[in-house]
């Protein structure tokens, strides 16, 4: 089985679960769940089986001190975590809608995550990980980008498969809006890219044709277009599916993706060859099926390590 390092965001997501009267006034009721999305993906793999490590930083702080000890609760290896002496941990406001869609307010300047340097990026990072997962929000500013596309060159360096997870949270850039420009430039480090309908139409207002063609030409291996509880699309060279996801009954999306893309990465983990296995159309169809049965179960949960299945679950 390979490893896979996910590089980014740890997290307190605080869930909006309710609200209490108090006088005249109704007082929101809030949960404590660890979260973040890399540390997400890491914990679902760790959860279905899988060599999952962790790399970021945290504050030296309560919320950083929990976080760690949440990632090595479900046997997620932190060693590549640290904690900054004066930053503290980022924390994240979740609210949803009767739906289960969520809403994010974001206490995150200046945090430990953000404060991450190439110099901090070691080589030992990637020792014996053959895949290195990420997303958008360390591209949101300047310092954290830079030290995100140093990690992605030393990835590949070291031979990485590297996996990104769009993930815009438009709210977490300095103009409100993400910079299509950074992340697009991303995609020449990209051999598996995940990103759903609205990210997409964003990113490419060309639409679909246009944003396939464009990230495969910067060499994306395998593109893996979600759309909520519509059909999956997997395109790769040759290649084009829609695996049709699991009805669900949606309490909280906050995990969702995050499942999804764990359970992609812990099944490419399994296959022998990686770089084989993003290139067959079958294998590819198998490992969605399986990351889509994820995505499902981990809906209809609050929180987001809490939520994430194991192996016996999706057996039941």
């Amino acid at each position: 089985m390979a490893g896979v390092l996910c590089f980014g965001e740890a997290l307190i997501d605080f869930l909006n679960t309710g609200v209490t009267a108090e006088g005249p006034i109704n007082v929101p009721d809030f949960r404590q769940f660890p979260g973040g999305a890399p540390a997400n993906v890491a914990v679902a793999i760790a959860k279905l089986g899988g060599d999952a490590r962790f790399a970021g930083q945290v504050g030296d702080d309560t919320f950083g001190h929990y976080l760690k000890d949440a990632l090595e609760t479900y046997e997620v290896d932190t060693s590549n975590l640290s904690f900054h002496p004066t930053a503290r941990t980022a924390l994240a406001f979740v609210f949803l809608d009767d739906d289960g869609e969520r809403s994010f307010e974001f206490f995150r300047d200046q945090s430990a995550d953000m404060l991450v340097t190439p110099q901090d990026v070691k080589d030992i990072w990637f020792r014996d990980a053959a895949l290195f997962h990420f997303c958008s929000n360390t591209l949101t500013e300047a310092a954290i980008a830079k030290t995100t596309l140093h990690a992605l060159e030393r990835a590949r360096k070291q031979g990485c498969v590297v996996s990104f997870d769009v993930n815009l949270r438009h709210n977490l850039w300095p103009t409100g809006k993400a910079d299509t420009a950074i992340v697009n430039d991303c995609f020449k480090h990209v051999d598996i890219l995940k990103v759903s309908k609205e990210e997409l139409d964003y990113l490419e207002p060309e639409g679909e044709a246009a944003f396939v063609k464009a990230a495969i030409a910067q060499g994306v291996k395998t593109i893996l277009i979600t759309d909520g509880g519509n059909a999956i699309k997997v395109l790769a060279k040759g290649a084009y599916s829609e695996i049709s996801p699991p009805a669900t009954n949606v309490v909280d999306t906050t995990a969702a993706g995050d499942a999804f893309t764990g359970g992609f990465l812990f099944a490419l983990s399994e296959q022998s060859d990686i770089r084989k296995a993003i290139a067959n159309q079958s294998t590819l169809e198998a490992m969605t099926i399986f990351a889509s049965k994820c995505g499902a179960f981990t809906v209809e949960r609050q929180g987001a390590f809490t939520a994430l299945p194991t192996l016996d679950e999706l057996a039941d």
